[in-house]
């Protein structure tokens, strides 16, 4: 009988602790967290998460309502099942044989890489696969290629074409099987701000940006900027732009998003925008394109070594007239046409050398000269769009040193391509203009956001 009525207190006190303590869990302060408003979307799997809210107010975080019970139950179910991972991990990798990868090397065949596996008695088997392992067959240097081997027997073998894309080869009770497997990767958003004080490059790397994503931002805002000329210390610019990663590794840079170039006090915004057609290009805030009909700079980061106009000739020592503009850069620089048309010459001309001559419909037409080489696809009466390479900077013809002579005529009157007006290329159109507004202004936001932040920054 003392034992059941010890039992009973005991129980009895149980009951009266159990929701104290939880209370005084729910009590305690809750750490700050930050909330963000995402847009989400999906894309080919993968997934984008933008963060364009401003942190909400302390006082609007603290009244989140959080269930403390749930959460903890939660984590304690979590930290159960990483402990059953780490348990039975040491079992599945004795289990799973062994790993051995190859890296394609240049003039490799699929004989010597089975070879070097020493799984060669299994290609024919994995080739009789057919249309199933028809990617092995396109096999390019820099690619892996694994294989997971059990008592020395093949089981599976892993190719990776890609980063995102895998083939796996598994041995089953009847043979071989094969399955390609997509790796989606994760887009995260992020965003660099600088100022610069010697050059472009210097100043994106100095904000974090890769000299890839210096040049997708210069080519944005190519047509309206001269960065071979118009770049002065103090010039300032703001980037958002995509990273991509996969498994929580940094892959490479995506696409900019929005950017704004301050040059000389003129401030120039960029917002790429897809429109419901699937069409994708950057447009001003008001939904003028970016793009020009024409480059303003056929070359990039090139110095100009010679101006438009009267001057001496280098070589023949005559005042002459120089029709157009000569960017020094070293030879094998590739050339750009500066718009979309149609080769109307391509070959050798005098003291010009190998020289390109393009019409751009029947008002406007370019000159490419002094060059090392022709691209490819660049025969007479071939179609070339703006920005395609259609040759290398040189030296050919009477030149002293390497660089691409650039001239740029009006029905047939050579202007100056530095000066001359350049046409527009076709605004957004009206019907989108409600959409775009919609799905750009977070990004037009998030700019002012960042420019504010940078101008307090620099104000201190």
């Amino acid at each position: 009988m003392s034992g059941l009525v010890l039992l009973g207190v005991v129980l009895a006190k149980n009951q009266d602790t159990t929701p104290a303590t939880a209370l005084e869990l729910a009590e305690q302060p809750i750490p700050a967290v930050e909330a963000v408003h995402d847009t989400e979307k999906h894309v080919s799997g993968t997934r984008i998460q933008m963060a364009l809210a401003l942190p909400e107010p302390p006082s609007v975080r603290a009244s989140s309502n959080i269930d403390v019970e749930a959460a903890l139950q939660a984590e304690a179910q979590e930290d159960a099942l990483g402990e059953a991972e780490i348990d039975t991990a040491p079992e599945m990798a004795t289990d799973a044989g062994e790993w051995n990868e190859v890296v394609v090397q240049r003039g490799d065949t699929l004989s010597a890489i089975f070879s070097r596996l020493e799984i060669h008695s299994q290609l024919n088997p994995i080739l009789s696969l057919g249309d199933q392992v028809s990617l092995l067959r396109s096999i390019h240097p820099g690619e892996k290629i694994r294989a997971l081997k059990v008592d020395g027997s093949l089981q599976e073998l892993v190719y990776e074409p890609s980063r995102t894309r895998q083939l796996h080869v598994i041995r089953g009770d009847d043979g071989y099987q094969a399955r390609e497997v997509e790796r989606p990767l994760e887009t995260r958003i992020t965003q660099a701000s600088g100022v610069i004080q010697s050059s472009l490059f210097q100043a994106g790397m100095d904000a974090g940006m890769s000299q890839t994503l210096i040049m997708s931002m210069a080519n944005i805002f190519g047509w309206d900027i001269d960065f071979a000329l118009d770049i002065r210390e103090g010039d300032q610019f703001t980037v958002i732009y995509e990273q991509l990663f996969q498994d929580g590794e940094f892959v490479r840079d995506g696409a900019v998003l929005a950017a704004e170039f301050v040059n000389r006090g003129t401030a120039f915004q960029a917002l790429r925008y897809t429109r419901p057609d699937g069409h994708t290009d950057y447009y001003s805030p008001d939904g003028r394109s970016m793009r020009k009909a024409f480059l303003r700079t056929p070359v990039e980061f090139a110095r100009i070594s010679s101006r438009f106009g009267s001057r001496r000739h280098p070589i023949l020592h005559t005042m002459r007239q120089h029709r157009g503009v000569d960017y020094a850069a070293p030879t094998g620089t590739p050339i750009r046409a500066s718009g979309d048309g149609r080769i109307a010459y391509r070959g050798s001309r005098g003291g010009y050398g190998k020289t390109i001559v393009i019409q751009h419909g029947q008002q406007y037409q370019t000159l490419y000269a002094h060059m090392n080489g022709f691209a490819r696809n660049t025969a007479v009466g071939e179609r070339v769009r703006q920005g395609q390479v259609i040759g290398y900077v040189g030296s050919t013809g009477m030149a002293t040193g390497p660089h691409l002579h650039y001239e740029f005529l009006v029905n047939g009157v050579h202007r100056d391509p530095l000066t001359v007006r350049l046409p527009d290329a076709e605004p957004l159109p009206d019907r989108y203009m409600s959409d775009f507004k919609a799905k750009t202004a977070p990004l037009l936001a998030q700019i002012e956001m960042l420019n504010s932040l940078t101008l307090a920054g620099s104000s201190r």
